[in-house]
């Protein structure tokens, strides 16, 4: 007779060998996630994982990404990451994909730039809390303006749209559902199935 102890490690056995399982066939698939906040932690496994893809093959990678966004420099070592792999990037756009992680998503070219049906799209400038003496905040403030600039140029420059209208959209939140992603040039179509990527 089991115990509640070994009942419970027999469980957690299960668990870890689906997740193997899962991790297993994502790969074989080539299809990489991005779903939650982007931070150093995720950054660095999907880093790995567009390495490790490339490195197997030169066939497409498909990136599923739902996230509200996070942290800068997280977003842009992905974003470097998609553009230095061999293997071309697909980003699918599902739930909802805003602040850095749009900076992600705009990392492949446009024909390779889609969503599912019911994604949202949400751009707007970096926030920042600065703190500290004097001479720090306004090195903060300097830096967040220079991280405005830059991924208004990537907008500007992923999507077709003049510097100065990405500039001024993005000075407030800026949704966009998936007709106005299109329309705007954050994706080149919508999708429904996975057949469509073909």
């Amino acid at each position: 007779m089991n115990t509640s102890l070994e009942a419970k490690e027999e469980e957690t056995g299960a668990v870890d060998k689906g997740g193997r399982q899962e991790e297993q066939l994502l790969f074989k698939s080539r299809i990489v996630t991005i779903f939650g906040e982007i931070n150093d932690k995720m950054a660095h496994a999907v880093c790995r994982r567009l390495l490790a893809l490339s490195e197997e093959s030169d066939a497409p990678i498909n990136l599923l990404i739902s996230s509200p966004g996070g942290h800068v420099e997280s977003g842009d070592a992905i974003h470097d990451m998609i553009r230095f792999v061999r293997a071309p990037v697909t980003a699918i756009g599902t739930g909802w994909v805003g602040s850095a992680a749009v900076h992600v998503f705009l990392a492949p070219p446009r024909e390779r730039r889609v969503c599912l049906p019911n994604t949202r799209f949400l751009i707007h400038q970096p926030a920042g809390g600065a703190g500290g003496q004097a001479t720090d905040i306004a090195i903060q403030a300097e830096q967040i303006l220079r991280t405005r600039e830059r991924i208004a140029k990537v907008i500007s420059q992923q999507t077709g749209q003049p510097l100065d209208k990405v500039t001024r959209d993005i000075e407030r939140d800026f949704w966009m559902n998936s007709e106005a992603a299109v329309g705007y040039g954050i994706i080149s179509k919508v999708i429904e199935r996975q057949s469509d990527l073909r």
